[in-house]
């Protein structure tokens, strides 16, 4: 084992690994025995191919190239596609990524529209599909202009005969209830229908209301009925059970976690399982499945804190867990015998993975349908959960990377610089798993650690709800306490701190640099929000154009807290390094806002750099703009820590 100061070992991880590893796989579904899933891919800029594995243990693109499976309502997307029948030979629907129309698809031929060209790019966009009869059910959300500040959200039924290509007013109106709704869940039965409604300036993980209706021998529906949420309730999936009739199961928080209630014909409401875990997330997507009912009445379902596991769960309470090598599962599917999903652990690769809970033998049985043995898997990192405490005393849970690589070691005398790395979202999580993006930067002798400051998700309401009126403030006070408690434990370098984030984690990073200038010497900065004034008074799209009223304050009245936590506001206060990279076209947090921060730093002294990469989005889908990205932050971190970077192109930090 060779010695070498830290930041400069040399590693077989490479940027582009790390940008192939970033391969989305979800939207997981059953087509009679086969399972078939959504997969992002870098490496074809970002295309969602719908993939399918077949009887004979291949797996093939769908419907190959030229199509891309994705829908972009509330920007974040939504379940894209849905089998019609019970095989392959039914065929299915789904919605195309560069146009928003929703096609149908069967076996032989090209896949048809069911809907009309919009009067502007993705004017109109589809997701969370139910089949009717001869019609399709779903949510549409139609914009009022491109920038998507002025949308209509209804439930809509599209005839499956194409119909509605070429004349609009084919498309029947089921329900418009509220500003945000997911698709409709229709009864076994076919009599009723259920869904989950809010609105501004609530968030899906804030308050939300489960309606129900009657579905009249016509097709339409009688008026929706409230059967569950409410003010200080969030409900993010529903389901109904295939064994009793009008029977529901709801992920709702009345009691402060995300645990799954049954609600009675009657109404009446029970928790089939107690816990303080989480069973689902935040509803970040339209369609997101958590939990599903199997045919015998039990339920699959995924639960944990600072984890996922994959259990069965009975209607008497007892779970179950399925004994797997993976700690996070999602994207659940079921054949009602059978559960699907996504899975990946902290020494395996996110896969897609096929689970018999009750085979003949007596032991739950997993089969791997797409995925593979990380590579280099000597060289990723032991990532550990911990625990540190902030200046009041609260807990703030991290994961730690420690630097690893098994062909080098530091000198004895020689901390590590570490990042302090600040999660999206704000409202989520990160994941203990692997994550070749971390391990590029481990392998190379810095360290991580990815800290869930107090707004995350996973531990509960009171957790998450302390980031309320707060962002800016706890956030940043939390990854501080994280930073400082490193070093306090012998584990870090104090003189070589650094912070990176996205999105929400870009906010945390640029509001923690003007903050806390003592403590972090550099940053990595990916598609922030900066000026929330402008970012609430429609700087961004519909979704998140009322968040802030939870997490600075409502609007005039917290005006001066929008300027104290401001980040462009306070860009005087910046004394580090940083680079920004943003997206050319990112609906989200727009690349103006980054444009007005450098302006306000225009003429100072502090170093920087700025990376716009045209036609990306809000986060980040092309293998080369991954690369680019990952090889402009180390450089710039050996800049400021004091070491050569080999083999990576020196970033130009100028003034």
């Amino acid at each position: 084992m060779r010695i070498a100061p830290y930041g400069t070992w040399t590693s077989p991880i490479q940027a582009a690994d790390a940008a192939v590893g970033e391969a989305r796989r979800e939207w997981v579904g059953f087509v009679g025995d086969q399972v078939w899933w959504t997969e992002t891919r870098p490496w074809e800029g970002g295309r969602a191919a719908l993939v399918g594995r077949t009887p004979d243990g291949s797996v093939c693109d769908v419907l190959g190239t030229g199509w891309n499976v994705r829908s972009r309502v509330i920007e974040y997307g939504g379940r894209p596609w849905l089998a019609l029948g019970r095989d392959a030979s039914a065929g299915f629907v789904f919605t195309q990524g560069d146009d928003q129309r929703v096609y149908r698809s069967v076996p032989g031929s090209v896949p048809a529209p069911l809907t009309a060209e919009p009067p502007f790019a993705a004017g109109a966009r589809y997701a969370d599909f139910a089949r009717v009869g001869e019609e399709v059910w779903c949510l549409r959300e139609t914009l009022a202009d491109p920038a998507g500040t002025r949308v209509r959200r209804e439930l809509v039924a599209l005839p499956l005969d194409g119909s509605a290509a070429t004349d609009p007013a084919a498309v029947r109106v089921l329900a418009a209830s509220h500003h945000f709704m997911t698709g409709p869940k229709v009864s076994p039965d076919g009599r009723r229908v259920a869904w989950i409604g809010w609105d501004h300036p609530h968030m899906p993980w804030d308050t939300t209301a489960v309606l129900c209706a009657d579905v009249r021998p016509d097709g339409t529906l009688r008026p929706a009925v409230q059967v569950a949420g409410g003010p200080g309730i969030s409900v993010g999936q529903v389901e109904w059970a295939p064994d009793r009739p009008g029977a529901l199961y709801v992920l709702s928080d009345p009691d402060g976690w995300w645990n799954i209630h049954e609600i009675g014909p009657a109404g009446d409401s029970r928790c089939v399982c107690s816990r303080a875990e989480e069973f689902g997330e935040p509803l970040w997507r339209i369609g997101a499945q958590w939990f599903l009912p199997a045919d015998d009445g039990r339920l699959f379902v995924v639960h944990g804190t600072s984890e996922r596991r994959l259990a069965v769960l009975r209607r008497d309470g007892s779970l179950r867990d399925v004994p797997a090598p993976y700690s996070e599962w999602a994207a659940l599917a079921t054949d009602g015998r059978r559960i699907a999903g996504t899975a990946a652990g902290p020494r395996r690769h996110s896969s897609v993975v096929l689970v018999d809970p009750d085979p003949p033998t007596g032991t739950a049985r997993l089969e791997v349908l797409r995925g593979a043995e990380p590579e280099h898997a000597d060289w990723l990192p032991h990532g550990r959960h911990e625990v540190f405490t902030n200046d009041d005393g609260e807990d703030v849970h991290a994961f730690v990377y420690l630097p690893h690589n098994p062909e080098f070691t530091a000198p004895e005398d020689e901390l590590p610089p570490f990042l302090v790395q600040a999660h999206g979202g704000p409202t989520t999580r990160s994941q203990l798993v692997v994550n070749h993006e971390i391990a590029y930067f481990t392998s190379r002798g810095i360290g991580i650690v990815d800290v869930q400051y107090g707004g995350s998700t996973g531990f509960g309401r009171s957790y998450r709800e302390r980031l309320r009126g707060n962002w800016g403030v706890v956030d940043v006070r939390d990854c501080a306490a994280v930073a400082r408690g490193l070093v306090a434990r012998g584990l870090a370098d104090p003189e070589r701190i650094g912070i990176r984030g996205g999105s929400a984690g870009g906010w945390t990073a640029a509001a923690s640099l003007a903050s806390e200038p003592g403590l972090y010497r550099v940053a990595g900065i990916y598609y922030p929000l900066l000026d929330p004034e402008e970012w609430r008074d429609r700087g961004t799209h519909d979704f998140e154009s009322r968040y802030l009223d939870s997490l600075v304050g409502p609007w005039p009245q917290a005006a001066g807290r929008y300027a104290q936590v401001s980040p462009l506001r306070r860009a005087d206060r910046i004394r580090a390094p940083f680079v920004i990279m943003q997206g050319t076209e990112d609906p989200v947090c727009p690349p103006r806002q980054a444009e007005r921060f450098l302006e306000r730093l225009r003429g100072g002294d502090v170093p920087h750099a700025y990376l716009a990469f045209e036609g990306e989005r809000h986060g980040f889908r092309r293998a080369e703009t991954v690369v680019a990205c990952l090889n402009a932050e180390l450089s710039a971190y050996g800049q400021v820590f004091g070491f050569d970077a080999p083999g990576v192109p020196r970033l130009d930090l100028s003034v």
